[in-house]
């Protein structure tokens, strides 16, 4: 698992039945702390996520594939399973949504 800001959603021409209706989202993954850690994600969305939000991501296609319910053989690695109020690290709280900056997004090119 891991903790993400979304980015934006991601609108493509996919053609497979296990992606019908489902919202994909960009999202960035983070360090507990709120760094950026990792290379920008696509996953797919279970909770209603938008833009600024702070998610709990799985990333781990047998789970993932329980969560949606594809059976065995739905292609699905990341999704987005929960929505993050505050990180707690020792005695500090580091992030808190009610107080957070939203996200930017990535640059364009």
């Amino acid at each position: 698992m891991f903790i993400a800001d979304v980015l934006g959603t991601v609108v493509a021409p996919v053609q497979s039945k296990w992606l019908d209706g489902r919202t994909l989202l960009v999202l960035r993954p983070l360090t507990p702390d709120g760094r950026p850690a990792l290379k920008t994600r696509v996953a797919i969305d279970k909770i209603g996520a938008g833009v600024g939000d702070r998610v709990l991501c799985l990333d781990e296609g047998n789970g993932g594939r329980q969560v949606l319910q594809t059976g065995p053989k739905g292609p699905v690695k990341t999704v987005v399973v929960g929505f993050i109020d505050a990180v707690e690290l020792g005695p500090r709280i580091v992030y808190d949504h009610r107080a957070a900056n939203p996200p930017q997004p990535l640059p364009k090119k």
